[in-house]
């Protein structure tokens, strides 16, 4: 039996899955809060479309703690969207800051978590200006 030797490269991102007490209260705040663009429901999970990633929501079991998956968000003005997420109701519990300076950018984050207890990222990559 012959065996591939090609490399394999996991470059992108088709669907992450996570899990959730409350299906629908998750929903609400992913459709709602968040503006994400609402797919459908298949019994116990709740599906949204974030660009070119299918983003699965699932009812976790009760007891089994925390969800432990981190999704992160490339925002264009993370200032302007953590402002408006937060008039929206969302609480941050670690506020727009920066993480890393790069040769041409600085890397900004903010955290937040969804209704289950899932960390969600935000970040900025804002370009500097590399001139004299």
């Amino acid at each position: 039996m012959e065996t591939s030797t090609a490399a394999v490269h996991l470059d992108e991102i088709g669907q992450i899955a996570l899990s959730v007490p409350d299906l629908d209260e998750a929903r609400a705040f992913y459709r709602d809060t968040l503006g994400m663009q609402f797919l459908f429901d298949a019994g116990a999970m709740t599906f949204f479309q974030c660009g070119s990633v299918r983003l699965v929501i699932g009812r976790r079991e009760q007891g089994s703690g925390p969800g432990g998956a981190i999704l992160y968000f490339r925002v264009p003005d993370l200032h302007a969207v953590h402002a408006a997420l937060v008039a929206k109701g969302a609480a941050f519990f670690e506020e727009p800051h920066l993480v890393a300076r790069m040769k041409d950018h600085d890397l900004w984050m903010a955290f937040l978590r969804d209704p289950g207890g899932n960390t969600l990222g935000l970040m900025s990559e804002v370009p500097r200006n590399t001139e004299g």
